[in-house]
């Protein structure tokens, strides 16, 4: 939490503020995801009148996440710059009283930058959908067989039409 009393009670005023992430994990719909590392971040905190707040800053998170073919853990850096005008006449998630829940501010901008998909490398040979082997690491026996044997037929019908 960062105390905004200085800056909520005079309107004009601006101030930075130093802080650090205290959550272990960023929690989405699809999961918990670890924060493994992140830097100190910087907010500005500016009050525009009117009972109106404009926050800015800047931090670097590094987090966990799974290989979306193989679930083997990634760990991706994400920038997260958040950039937003409150109006404290409102309620919202952010201010209670005169304090800003930064972790928040941060976990929901987070999203803002989420990445679509994450690979552990480019060239990832995702998991076995019979047996559920990562192909990574060696094949299975069951690789070359369809998991269901009404496909064996239309597997059939392309690999005659591979391209050599």
């Amino acid at each position: 939490m960062i105390d905004l009393t200085d800056v909520i009670l005079n309107d004009g005023k601006t101030a930075e503020y130093e802080f650090h992430m205290a959550l272990p994990v960023l929690s989405y719909r699809f999961g918990d995801f670890k924060i493994i590392d992140s830097t100190a971040g910087v907010l500005e905190a500016q009050n525009s009148g009117e009972q109106k707040l404009i926050l800015t800053g800047e931090i670097e998170l590094t987090v966990e996440f799974p290989c979306a073919r193989c679930l083997e853990s990634v760990s991706r850096r994400l920038r997260v710059q958040p950039e937003l005008e409150l109006d404290l006449k409102e309620k919202n998630d952010y201010i209670d009283g005169y304090y800003l829940d930064v972790d928040q501010v941060i976990h929901d901008e987070a999203l803002l930058v989420w990445p679509e998909r994450v690979l552990c490398r480019s060239d990832c040979k995702g998991l076995c959908a019979r047996c559920g082997q990562n192909l990574n690491l060696g094949s299975c026996s069951c690789a070359g067989e369809p998991s269901d044997p009404r496909m064996a037929k239309i597997l059939d019908i392309f690999s005659n039409y591979k391209e050599v």
